[in-house]
């Protein structure tokens, strides 16, 4: 067997030697760093490791003071105080660095973006709004201009979020005419409260203007249509919101049917509103199309309806609709019976009959066009949950 070269047999101790070296090296530099640092950095640590943080921010300003070179760490400070709900350290953090004079604008940028974000946390709306709208110009123009819009719709400022919002898709960062849109049917509630209908119609315009497929727009132009008294405007224009968004379309059943019956048409309305149906089973859609069917047509025709639609789209909600129309139309002895499972079903039926956001999973009682809950605008499906369960199944 060969031999090993001599060179090979003193790696080893080589490599031990230069590790050893390397050490020591990073270990003068480290002792040579840390006897670098202010006293006031080494009390402000302790500080903060013995829960004492207004002393540690004391310690840490006075740190600042002494060598530029820390500004990092109030940044860094700041942001651990607002994430844990201590706005007003954080607020004294980011002021701090304002107020020196010597601040580099980039970081002068920075610290105005930080305590921005503290007085959105804190709630201050005014004072958020201030401090993010002096950065127009810097580097975090952007970022500040999503929280101003962020703040506007807390606000209700339509017509500012409409700018914020228009501001945003100039500069490149994505479309935003979802939200336009809603920003102007916003505008346009508040005018048709106050019955400026003409001053609605021009926002719902705009509204469609910027997102052509807005169904909440196009729902509430029919609604304008009614309150000037042109009910075939308003069917039209219902129409269209199945067109545009069948599932939707039970959110307007109600109102095309009630117009339909001022045009003494109901048959009609009704006529309609079972083809929606056959087309696209709906809980909600069923329940305005059995109401009306009862009233209409009896109740025995509402009862077949609703075991057709039970068997077609077997759900708990479309049977507690069925045990409705028979309670109605059974007999006194066996409506008791009737009663005790149909309390049961109702009971149940109250925790999956809800709309839940598709966003956060927020789930409510009620439509809505923007989430309770993340604040999301369109993000309910026109569905109840248990309907939206039943399609995702296997």
């Amino acid at each position: 067997m060969d031999s090993i070269p001599w060179w090979l047999a003193l790696a080893p101790f080589v490599l031990f030697g230069l590790g050893w070296v390397a050490a020591r090296v990073d270990i003068r530099h480290l002792l040579t760093e840390s006897r670098s640092l202010p006293s006031s950095y080494f009390q402000g640590l302790n500080f903060l490791l013995n829960e004492q943080p207004d002393r540690a921010i004391d310690a840490f300003i006075e740190v600042v003071k002494l060598d530029p070179e820390t500004i990092e760490l109030h940044f860094a400070l700041g942001n651990l105080f607002r994430r844990r709900g201590e706005t007003e350290r954080a607020i004294r953090m980011h002021q701090n660095l304002l107020s020196r004079p010597d601040l580099p604008a980039e970081q002068r940028g920075h610290a105005m973006f930080e305590l921005g974000q503290d007085y959105l946390k804190a709630g201050l709306l005014d004072r958020a709004e201030e401090a993010f709208r002096q950065l127009d110009s810097s580097s975090y123009a952007t970022e500040a201009q999503r929280h101003l819009l962020e703040i506007f719709q807390l606000e209700k400022e339509w017509n500012k979020a409409i700018g914020a919002a228009e501001e945003l898709q100039a500069s490149g960062s994505g479309s935003h005419q979802l939200r336009i849109a809603h920003f102007h049917c916003e505008l346009a509630q508040s005018a048709i409260n106050e019955s400026r209908l003409d001053d609605a119609e021009r926002e719902l315009e705009a509204g469609l203007a910027a997102n052509r497929k807005s169904v909440r727009a196009l729902i509430m132009l029919g609604d304008v249509a009614v309150q000037r008294g042109l009910d075939e405007d308003a069917i039209a224009v219902f129409k269209r919101v199945d067109q545009l968004s069948t599932p939707h379309t039970a959110l307007v059943a109600e109102r095309m049917l009630d117009a339909h019956r001022r045009l003494g048409r109901p048959t009609e309305g009704l006529k309609l509103l079972r083809s929606y149906l056959d087309a696209s089973p709906s809980i909600d859609l069923l329940e305005v199309v059995l109401r009306a069917t009862a009233e209409e047509e009896g109740a025995e025709a509402a009862r077949v309806l609703a075991r057709e639609a039970l068997h077609r789209a077997p759900s708990l909600l479309a049977l507690a609709q069925y045990l409705d129309v028979r309670a109605q139309m059974a007999a006194p002895s066996e409506r008791d019976d009737l009663e005790v499972v149909r309390n049961l079903i109702h009971n149940y039926t109250r925790r999956i009959g809800r709309y839940t956001c598709s966003n956060c999973g927020f789930k409510a009682r009620q439509f809505h066009w923007q989430c309770t809950g993340c604040a999301g605008w369109e993000t309910y499906p026109p569905r109840r949950s248990e309907e939206l369960d039943s399609q995702n199944l296997p």
